[in-house]
């Protein structure tokens, strides 16, 4: 039987997921041959980082990048990567549990009277192996789960009241909701065991039917949950709409209580503010979840809506929760401003929805995990040095021009050839990618120029050539000088490959596959409707720790934070001091501490690839961004770092004088086709396909654009998208967690 010669374009995180699990079987040598073309010198699409060898062996990251303790299906792959590699035990990254570290600790910024507060959360650490999860978790699921986080924050709230002295009795007159709580009684009756005075009453009201029912925000909260986890509830062939508006109902009661009880309390006191957002958002998602029959018709109902607009839709509070620093920390968290534009957000409802509950509710371990050295270290390295012991051929320095379509004897349509640029002449046949820092193999910043030919290599560093840049120059720089174009492969079906995987990214698509836009109408309107943004990203090396900066806010277990919801220009700041010691610093002459900042980006449509000075005035622009939130925008967050008012430059880890040290610093704008942000903008997700859903026999798409579990731009996402073309190409693996959230659940 002869191999089947799969060529995967492409080196991120989806298509090196699904090279994992196609060379996972023993046997897969004799069925397939596997050959990846990557362009530039490493591997990683938007999750690339590298070492700068002549600054420390720094890690430079393309952005903040830190995993959720939900990623099921991450770690399950992570965690097959480094026990196949089997790395020794002495190795600075030997297991995944030493790549990656839980982390509990996140903190949101509120801007009230006019300044920013911080909002510290400090998640509980749950016991357990995040690849150990699951999220196959139902709607319905998810309304157990969050009417059990309601319960506690009810309990709180009514304690509130109670040393306010506001009211905590609750009466229920009308012959409708009456009917609701009765049937609510009859539900929970024979599984409730409650003596209290309370409950006695409850119980007593329903028998005698009493003209008033009388209960408390704690008593409802209580029996409801007991009620959602009775067998019979919301089962459609019995009384499904009753139980619906049982829910409905006393939610809401529970809502007009604290509206009428407390809610005048709130810019009294922070602590009181964010226990009501936390229970007003909670409200508001069980009535959409009920109201719009989520728990039903699954997650991808509600897309039409806005996130903000579906919370609000269902009663949640314009001026505390709508807008509040949870709901602005995600709009941040997945980069949700098309073109840039942070008074314009947008993100689908279901998708929003599905990942905010998953973060909090499915997460095992910390609700993140941090890295424990730069994301090409700790993911792609490993990934490559086990697909490179397995067998898997790499190709780097190879760009993709084309792919051209072909029409069959049968008429199927299908992948006929592909066009790929060569980008640079090696000394050898080939390139070995990888450098060790402090053992520890990693990717260069750059590329390994004692691998190219001198010529080539002299005169790539002579121009600064950008090799991953969309808008490189490089092709007019080698034509000049060596009187030629750039040599060219072309790759024909049958001869080089039997099938392509193309792990580019969605905003790349019109670029390269042109011709395969122009007859599959799905393809063509997945490429136009996914929407992706641009982003930015900075990196500070600083000669004080987060408490020197005058950060107030440290956990026990004195995390650095995570934050979000901030100003901008850049919305997110990283403590990641704990990668010092993967970095090569003077003994003498080490900085302290490490902050990453990253946020969406102001920039419209992509300029044609002429335009070579774009990126450079992209850049500039982020650099003045930078100056511009250490001048202006950080004294919240960093009091002890300003002296009357006026940022202290000596802050920055360098050599230079004053201002001039941002220069010693690090930043990008990811602006690339490959490198942007992937949006779930409102009804985006009905145009995404599946990974074999084009009109091509041959191809399989990849990447966290096309139709996942997630629906989202993140790891989970292409983590799911590689699994699933692996299977599609292989029959592995079967199993993928959460794929079918949007599709309506089967109990």
């Amino acid at each position: 039987m002869s191999q089947e010669k799969i060529v995967i374009i492409g080196g991120g995180v989806a298509a090196m997921t699904a090279a994992v699990y196609l060379t996972e079987q023993d046997d897969w040598q004799k069925k397939r041959q596997i050959t990846v073309y990557q362009q530039g010198w490493r591997l990683g699409g938007k999750g690339a980082s590298g070492r700068n060898s002549a600054k420390g062996e720094r890690i430079e990251e393309h952005g903040l990048h830190v995993w959720f303790g939900a990623y099921v299906n991450s770690f399950k792959t992570i965690e097959t990567v480094y026990d196949k590699l089997n790395r020794p035990a002495t190795s600075p990254l030997a297991t995944w549990q030493h790549a990656l570290k839980s982390h509990s600790f996140i903190a949101l910024e509120e801007f009230i009277d006019n300044q920013w507060q911080t909002w510290p959360i400090d998640f509980p650490f749950l016991p357990g192996n995040p690849a150990q999860g699951s999220l196959d978790i139902t709607p319905w699921d998810f309304v157990k789960m969050t009417l059990a986080w309601l319960k506690k924050w009810i309990f709180e709230l009514q304690t509130v009241a109670a040393h306010a002295n506001r009211k905590t009795q609750l009466s229920t007159t009308k012959n409708r909701d009456q009917s609701l709580l009765r049937h609510l009684y009859q539900q929970v009756e024979d599984v409730v065991e409650d003596s209290q005075e309370l409950w006695q009453r409850f119980s007593d009201d329903i028998h005698q039917r009493a003209k008033t029912i009388s209960s408390t925000p704690s008593l409802l909260i209580a029996k409801l949950n007991s009620f959602v986890h009775a067998d019979k509830t919301l089962l459609p062939q019995l009384h499904e709409k009753k139980d619906g508006l049982v829910i409905w109902y006393i939610v809401r009661k529970l809502k007009r209580w604290i509206n009428e009880e407390l809610i005048e309390l709130m810019d009294e006191n922070a602590e009181f503010r964010r226990l009501y957002i936390c229970a007003d958002l909670a409200i508001a998602m069980l009535v959409g979840l009920v109201k719009d029959k989520v728990y039903r018709d699954g997650f991808g109902v509600i897309n039409k809506y806005d996130f903000r607009q579906w919370l609000i839709r269902n009663g949640a509070n314009e001026k505390y929760s709508a807008d509040s620093a949870p709901v602005r920390g995600f709009y941040d968290l997945v980069f949700a401003y098309p073109k840039g534009d942070f008074s314009k957000p947008n993100v689908e409802a279901g998708v929003a929805a599905l990942a905010m509950l998953r973060i909090a509710l499915c997460y095992r371990g910390g609700v993140m995990w941090k890295m424990q050295a730069g994301m090409g270290d700790v993911i792609f390295a490993p990934i490559y040095e086990l697909l490179k012991k397995r067998g898997v051929t790499f190709h780097y320095f190879h760009q993709l021009q084309n792919i051209s379509p072909g029409i069959n004897s049968q008429g199927d349509n299908y992948i006929k050839s592909l066009e790929i640029q060569q980008q640079v002449l090696l000394k050898h046949s080939h390139y070995d990618p990888l450098i060790e820092v402090k053992n520890l193999p990693c990717w260069p910043s750059e590329p390994l120029y004692e691998q190219i030919s001198p010529e080539q290599a002299t005169l790539l560093q002579q121009k600064s050539v950008n090799l991953e840049s969309f808008w490189s120059d490089w092709p007019s720089i080698y034509r000049l000088h060596f009187s030629e174009d750039l040599p060219c492969v072309k790759l024909q079906h049958k001869v080089d490959f039997d099938c392509v995987v193309l792990g580019v990214s969605v905003a790349s698509l019109k670029h390269v596959c042109p011709e395969l836009l122009s007859v599959d109408a799905k393809l063509s309107d997945q490429a136009n409707y996914v929407k992706t943004v641009a982003t930015q990203a900075s990196q500070l090396w600083l000669n004080k720790t987060d408490e020197q900066l005058g950060w107030q806010f440290s956990p026990a277990s004195k995390e650095g934070p995570i934050l979000s919801g901030f100003s901008e220009p850049f919305d997110t700041w990283a403590s990641m001091g704990n990668l010092l010691d993967k970095e090569c610093w003077p003994n003498a002459n080490q900085p302290s501490n490490i902050a990453y900042f990253c946020s969406a980006f102001a920039c419209d449509d992509t300029p044609p690839k002429t335009d070579h000075n774009f990126v450079k005035k992209a850049q500039a622009q982020v650099k003045a961004n930078l100056i511009s939130m250490l001048k202006e925008k950080m004294q919240p967050l960093w009091p002890l770092s300003y002296h009357d008012n006026e940022f202290d430059w000596s802050v920055l880890y360098g050599k230079n004088m004053a201002e001039q040290r941002v220069d010693e610093q690090y930043w990008r704008v990811n602006v690339d086709p490959s490198e942007r942000y992937v949006l779930s903008v409102t009804g985006s997700s009905q145009y995404r396909i599946a990974t074999d859903e084009t009109i091509f026999n041959n191809l399989f798409i990849t990447g966290d654009w096309i139709k996942t579990g997630v629906n989202a731009g993140c790891v989970e996402a292409a983590v799911m998208a590689g699994m699933q073309t692996a299977r599609a190409i292989c029959g592995y693996p079967e199993y993928i967690s959460g794929e079918n959230a949007f599709e309506p659940p089967k109990y």
